[in-house]
């Protein structure tokens, strides 16, 4: 059996792999001049290991699936930490108990600080969009100082045009974990990421070609089947129209003389400047440099699609291209942007397991 698959970042890599190994010839294209997809990264001019395409930072809550990548690299253990601008002081992010404090003042317990949640809180009996699973949450003022202008900046839309699950991406905490991710497994590839992605994708049934666009293919009837992970929009022509989607702008700078430039991974900056946050990459990876290197995320409209825009009628059109996609039998369709969602980097290698599972169980 020959496969064609059609990116080679984590869904596309992981589908390839699994095929291989059942097996299966797999020839792996991918437009841009590189593997790892957004993951992608390398050592900058000093020496300094980034992520090309902003940070990346792996978590997840499944042990099957961090044992499936562990197949393919050492991990260093890694628990990313955000804080957010407030009025030029910094302020733990998702917002916990040290925040309420720090901000107003205050001394708080954590029985404190779920009856000062309880009590600015602005309840909603249903919750229909983000906006409203924000005030519903923590009230009108936290609202205002740590989503709005963020989410107004990264989406360019208001919280209440955006789906809930937006925001419920995000916990609330009445204690002092000061984590932005609280699952099981947190790490970092040990060598990097593009490193896991060449482990994954040398095997003996596995061609990778990259800098080849899809539409340039023009013996796809020759494979028995096809995996694609880009736009499920442009697999069909935009025949019913484009897919709202989000891109990015990134501004990388190294700092030669400065060891550390910010006390965390990330820096959100939800009511200053263009950007919306910094990251330092030497909190990422534990690299030792007397340098650093940072990276500046400017959301915009246009460009490359990052960011599939969960609204409800970016839904309805999505499901007029998931119909032609259901009746497709030589073509499997994964990933954040062939199946249209907000999907983290753990819900990728999940959905590309299965879809792969699902490929090898046709008769």
């Amino acid at each position: 059996m020959l496969a064609l698959v059609v990116g080679a970042g984590f869904a596309g890599s992981i589908c390839a792999q699994e095929l291989a190994d059942a097996g299966w010839l797999v020839h792996v294209i991918d437009k841009r001049p590189h593997i790892a997809g957004n993951a992608f990264d390398e050592y900058d001019e000093s020496g300094i290991l980034i992520h090309r395409y902003g940070p990346h930072i792996f978590h997840t809550a499944s042990e099957r699936i961090f044992r499936f990548l562990s197949r393919f690299t050492d991990w260093h253990p890694y628990e990313h930490r955000v804080r957010s601008v407030v009025e030029n002081e910094l302020y733990p992010f998702p917002i916990n108990r040290d925040t309420l404090n720090r901000l107003y003042g205050l001394r708080l317990d954590e029985a404190d600080a779920a009856a000062f949640f309880e009590r600015v809180r602005e309840h909603r009996d249903a919750i229909r969009n983000s906006e409203d699973v924000v005030l519903n949450s923590v009230g009108r003022d936290l609202y205002e100082k740590f989503f709005l202008n963020y989410t107004r900046k990264q989406w360019g839309l208001e919280p209440s045009q955006l789906k809930a699950g937006v925001a419920a991406r995000i916990p609330t905490r009445t204690n002092t974990d000061d984590r932005y991710f609280s699952d099981t497994y947190q790490a970092m590839p040990l060598h990097g990421y593009t490193r896991m992605f060449e482990n994954m994708l040398d095997h003996p049934n596995i061609r990778v070609e990259t800098g080849v666009d899809f539409i340039d293919v023009s013996d796809r009837d020759r494979y028995s089947h096809i995996v694609y992970t880009g736009p499920i929009d442009a697999y069909y022509g935009y025949r019913f129209g484009p897919l709202p989607y989000r891109s990015l702008r990134f501004e990388h700078e190294h700092l030669p003389k400065v060891e550390w430039f910010q006390p965390v991974g990330t820096v959100n900056y939800p009511n200053d400047h263009a950007y919306t946050r910094i990251t330092e990459f030497k909190h990422l990876t534990g690299q030792q440099h007397a340098g650093t290197s940072i990276v500046r995320e400017y959301p915009q409209a246009e460009g490359e699609p990052y960011y599939p825009i969960p609204r409800d009628e970016n839904e309805v059109l999505f499901k007029r291209y998931e119909a032609l996609a259901l009746a497709e039998h030589r073509v499997t369709f994964v990933g954040r942007l062939a199946q249209y969602r907000y999907y983290n980097m753990d819900q990728v290698v999940g959905a590309a397991l299965a879809a792969a599972k699902r490929i090898l169980e046709r008769p």
